[in-house]
């Protein structure tokens, strides 16, 4: 593993991955399972774009810095393709997926339970509720499986 500031020649790698955000990472992943040379670049002084999280607000409270990733990565077929979990990753489910507050004291919650979900949404701003179940029976992703 190669540390900031380090000059490599380009011409030493198979590829190049700009970037170590989720995606960087799991390309550049990918591709040396596949026995690639690979070099990841990124110009942020961490790696994980979307996928980090930091003390933020007080000591001990640690804040996920644009997380949405997350609930994504266990649905991809590629990330469960690379058996992370056998390198130690554990999956956590918490019952609330996100929440966003506001500044007047309202605050809107995602759910794993779709009505809990409904219900949030249609208190933070009625009628969109409803508006979200629509939504959703919309969409073939996030329809029942029928197996």
């Amino acid at each position: 593993m190669q540390t900031s500031g380090t000059v490599l020649s380009v011409a030493d790698f198979d590829a190049v991955v700009i970037g170590a955000g989720p995606n960087g990472l799991v390309a550049a992943n990918v591709l040396a399972d596949a026995g690639w040379r690979v070099l990841v670049l990124e110009a942020q002084p961490d790696p994980g774009g979307a996928v980090r999280s930091a003390e933020l607000t007080h000591p001990g409270f640690v804040h996920d810095l644009c997380s949405a990733f997350y609930p994504l990565g266990l649905a991809s077929p590629v990330m469960r393709g690379l058996d992370l979990t056998s390198y130690g990753l554990r999956w956590r489910h918490a019952p609330l997926v996100l929440a966003h507050p506001t500044s007047d004291g309202r605050c809107a919650a995602l759910s794993t339970d779709p009505e809990e979900t409904a219900a949030s949404l249609d208190d933070y701003a009625p009628g969109d509720g409803d508006a979200w179940r629509a939504f959703r029976c919309s969409t073939p992703c996030s329809r029942p499986s029928r197996r």
